[in-house]
């Protein structure tokens, strides 16, 4: 009925400057369409086009399309100018008058000098509820959240970008995101049009939350989509707060428990409810939400006005049953899934890369020669400089190193032997802990680590109470009674260990608490398990349970039901819920284990009794070992010619990373021995360079030659460094899709030709330019056993073409070579010819999507007439042309061998195909030719239907 109503509505247009008759004639779409009149109402009034009296009349009026028909009477009563503000205010605010756009487009309102000069001011509530929203969150998001209160640090100065990329459902990567307002973006990595929400995942410390901060300050700011009217941010921990008895309506946890409109609350929700694509909603950390509440018990919601339970309302708004259109942005930590049905882009973030590194010492050194000083002991040790890939570990390393450079008169000394996650918490507490002492401008803090811990025993063992109470229940918010029934001081708090939630209200009235990270709550768990006397081993191994298989784990039922499946469409699941994360129990197990090393007895001696300390030792390792057998038992096994591969799981890392915590090589030995398999599959781990560290530390004590394949992660060139002492193992070594550069190419041409044992290098897909191109055709040159060269995807050109080429062409073993997706061009092409003239052993090799025209497609063709090993040719996405078809065509009458060439996506024609269509006739050895997406027609293709192995479409 509206739209046919605005059909027969006549348009006056401005020029006529009948604004009196314009309003006459469009009456009653005005009374309809004009929801908002105290906005009008103040505008005419400042500007005296009203008086009080006429206010005071149209609020007497009782309903909202009278007050329109009396400031309409009005208007028009006052004459053409009053008429002409009037529409100007309508197109002035055009947010606040949503529905009239369209008609004020129509009628090309242009407004005089006069009426222009006029102040006009927007009192709209959704407008000043949105103002009011900016406002809060660019507060809330001006500083950084650190873990000492009393910094105050400008997210402006300290934001430093971090690795994040578009990933499919499988996690394959889609490509980088180019900055963050691209999460919006609707033309890039979208993987279901129908999803709501785009889902950032990655391992704990990589920055979600501050990506989270950082997108609330450009909203802020107005740098985001400008459609984006409201900005909702929860942390999905802080509804663990909320009571069983608790019930509120969508309304009410939007406005009491997040930003309350300071007017018409009932006008901005209906607009919400009616627009609900102008919101965007954040959920940050879907995995940290636990809670004993049975959601299964209770029914779904798709009433915005119905009280349910606060998690009902979070489940009903992830799954799109309330406010259905709003995007939705959910962070998990790395192992978490959400259906693919509510899926609309998968975020992955990766930490830092080395050059982020340097950037954020940058910010946070500004003096060049202090900051000099920290990359140069960074570089120096590859082992800490593999910790700061992550953001959390980077922060709190550097902080460590800031602590140093003022408390020892400009010389720090960051620890130059092997540095754990163990020693680097274990050096933030002492940090802390000695801010506690007086300082004094002659006399520094002198006070070792070991009188350090022991002074504040106490401290640590309250903190440590709080902190395991909440992983034994898998909890990370603490209430004030909570807090104080472990003993916790005023003075610990201030230590800055905990901090305050920063959502009041959503656990009552009373202060609540939480750990600064997760991993400091993992570390004082386990610290509290190592010096508490009153602990047996039976509590002290409790979170290894969570390495059993399903079904295994003998304590599972007292931990309490995990919530994001229930949240997300999940209920009725049967045994362990597969979006449980386990992250804060790994992180216990590690720490566990540094604390029980050999090398923490020294400073555990004066809080611990010996005899409990080697009781609880004993216990770990029988544990850990057992963990690990059972472990590996149970890892899906494949047969591939010489190896026995095993298909590992992130799990398996951790327990590497666990091995690696103790510094034990008698344990590293135990563990390489119970590693039956011969070929390692880590592909999709999320393996960072620090694991690597893990990694060599166990295998490099494996007795016999091995594979490894660590395709998929974010190892970076640091990551290559810390593989170096298990290469003398390596037969076969994976690194595609690492972010690895020249430099770690580099280290790999010092290392591999020392062992000479190398089969198969995989780098597709890093960042190796013509400088990398040369160290590879080094190890091909020196290591004569390679056999697999895979080098796609990477920025080689020409010159690096014509290295890699000469190399392949000396090599006598080489049987695959991938280069697809580089720059090598005709001359790259042609030197890849000479290669090809009468090779040996080349049987595989791509060449697809590499700039190859019509000379470096003949220099090919005419090559493979004096070539009798290749088998298989890819020249796919080339810029190969009819008469490189000619010459492929005459190489097809003479090379019998070739079975596959793939010239698909070229700019062949018909005429090309038909040559090498006749071709055929005098081959019997070539299979298939396959020419789809080429320049030909499908009535042209009806010609080559007989011949079967051409293949057009």
């Amino acid at each position: 009925m509206e739209k046919q109503g605005r059909s027969e509505m006549e348009i006056i247009p401005s020029e006529s400057h009948s604004y009196i008759k314009l309003l006459k004639v469009n009456r009653e779409h005005l009374v309809t369409h004009v929801r908002n009149t105290q906005c009008l109402l103040d505008n005419l009034l400042q500007n005296d086009y009203f008086s009080a009296e006429d206010v005071e009349i149209v609020c007497a009026c009782p309903t909202q399309p009278d007050k329109v028909r009396k400031i309409l009477d009005l208007v028009q009563s006052k004459g053409e100018e009053v008429s002409e503000f009037f529409l100007y205010v309508l197109q002035r605010l055009a947010d606040a008058y949503v529905d009239l756009r369209p008609w004020l487009s129509e009628i090309s309102f242009s407004p005089s000098q006069l009426i222009q000069s006029k102040a006009v001011v927007n009192t709209d509530p959704v407008s000043r509820y949105s103002q009011k929203l900016r406002q809060q969150l660019g507060r809330d998001s001006k500083f950084i959240l650190c873990y000492a209160q009393k910094e105050e640090l400008l997210l402006e100065e300290m934001y430093t970008d971090t690795i994040v990329e578009l990933v499919d459902f499988g996690n394959e990567s889609l490509g980088s995101l180019g900055s963050l307002a691209c999460l919006l973006d609707p033309s890039t990595g979208v993987l279901n049009e129908h999803g709501e929400t785009i889902f950032v995942f990655g391992d704990a410390g990589v920055g979600k939350s501050m990506l989270l901060q950082r997108l609330q300050s450009l909203w802020a700011a107005g740098q985001l989509d400008a459609e984006l009217r409201f900005f909702f941010h929860f942390r999905c921990r802080t509804f663990s707060c909320f009571k069983e008895s608790a019930s509120l309506c969508l309304r009410d946890l939007l406005f009491k428990h997040y930003c309350y409109p300071e007017q018409d609350p009932e006008e901005v929700f209906a607009f919400l409810l009616r627009f609900p694509h102008t919101a965007l909603f954040t959920f940050d950390g879907l995995d940290e939400l636990h809670s004993d509440f049975d959601l299964s018990r209770e029914p779904d919601t798709s009433s915005p006005w119905e009280p349910a339970h606060p998690l009902v309302l979070l489940a009903n708004l992830l799954s799109g049953k309330l406010l259905k259109g709003a995007r939705k942005l959910l962070t998990a930590r790395t192992g978490v899934e959400i259906p693919r049905h509510l899926l609309w882009k998968k975020v992955l973030l990766r930490g830092f890369s080395p050059s982020h590194v340097r950037a954020y010492a940058g910010k946070m050194f500004p003096e060049r020669a202090v900051r000099q000083r920290l990359l140069d002991q960074l570089e120096a040790n590859a082992n800490l400089f593999s910790l700061c890939t992550v953001p959390l570990f980077c922060w709190i390393i550097f902080r460590c190193f800031q602590h140093f450079y003022d408390a020892f008169d400009g010389s720090p000394q960051l620890p130059d032997r092997t540095v754990t996650l163990t020693n680097v918490f274990l050096l933030v507490t002492e940090v802390h802990l000695n801010r506690t002492q007086p300082t004094s401008l002659v006399q520094r803090n002198t006070r070792s680590q070991t009188e350090t811990f022991r002074a504040g025993r106490d401290t640590l063992r309250s903190l440590g109470q709080v902190a395991h109470w909440g992983m034994e229940k898998s909890f990370f918010v603490f209430s004030q009674e909570e807090v104080q029934a472990s003993e916790v001081q005023e003075g610990d708090l201030k230590l800055g260990f905990l901090r305050a939630v920063p959502e009041l209200g959503l656990g009552g009235d009373q202060q609540s608490y939480e750990f600064f990270h997760l991993t400091l709550q993992a570390f004082f768990a386990a610290f509290f398990l190592v010096v508490d006397d009153k602990v047996g081993t039976r509590e002290l191994l409790r979170s290894f349970q969570e390495w059993a298989p399903h079904g295994e784990a003998a304590a599972a039922s007292c931990y309490p039901r995990f919530l994001p499946s229930q949240c997300l469409g999940g209920r009725g699941l049967a045994g362990e819920d597969p979006f449980k994360n386990k992250d804060h129990f790994h992180f216990t197990n590690l720490f566990l284990c540094g604390l029980l090393s050999k090398g923490k007895q020294k400073l555990l001696r004066h809080l611990v009794p010996a005899a409990a300390l080697r009781r609880k030792r004993r216990a770990l390792w029988a544990c850990l070992f057992a963990s690990l057998r059972s472990h590996l038992k149970n890892l899906p096994r494949v047969q591939s010619g010489s190896f026995s591969q095993v298909q590992a799981m992130p799990t398996f890392l951790w327990m590497l990373r666990c091995i690696y915590e103790t510094q034990s090589e008698k344990v590293a030995q135990l563990a390489a021995r119970g590693i039956c398999a011969n070929y390692l599959k880590l592909t999709f781990c999320n393996a960072c360079s620090a694991d690597c560290s893990a990694l060599s530390f166990v295998l490099h004590h494996f007795p016999k030659r091995l594979a490894l394949d660590l395709d998929n992660n974010n190892l970076n060139d640091y990551g290559v460094r810390e593989l170096r002492p298990c290469f003398s193992r390596l037969t076969v070594i994976r690194l595609s899709v690492n972010q690895i550069t020249d430099s770690g190419v580099k280290v790999l041409c010092e290392e591999l030709p020392k062992y000479k044992i190398l089969t198969f290098l995989g780098l597709y897909n890093n960042q190796i330019t013509d400088v990398g191109a040369r160290y590879v055709a080094r190890i091909l040159d020196e290591c004569t056993g390679l056999t697999h060269l895979k080098l796609g995807k990477n920025k080689i050109t020409s010159e690096g073409g014509k290295c890699l080429a000469l190399a392949v062409k000396n090599s006598k073993s080489i049987f695959e070579v991938g280069m697809w997706g580089n720059q090598i061009g005709d001359e790259g092409a042609t030197a890849f010819a000479e290669a090809l003239r009468n090779h040996p052993s080349l049987t595989n090799l791509s060449l697809a999507f590499n700039g190859i025209s019509t000379e470096g497609g003949k220099s090919l063709a005419c090559a493979l007439q004096q070539n009798a090993s290749l088998r298989i040719f890819w020249l796919t996405k080339n810029e190969l042309d009819d008469e490189v078809a000619e010459s492929l065509a005459e190489m097809l009458k003479v090379n019998q061998t070739l079975k596959h060439l793939w010239l698909i996506q070229n700019q062949i024609t018909a005429k090309g195909i038909a040559q090498l269509a006749d071709a055929l006739q005098k081959n019997t050895g070539i299979m298939e030719i396959c020419l789809n997406g080429n320049l030909i027609k499908p009535e042209e293709a009806k010609v080559f239907e007989g011949e079967k192995r051409i293949v057009c479409f």
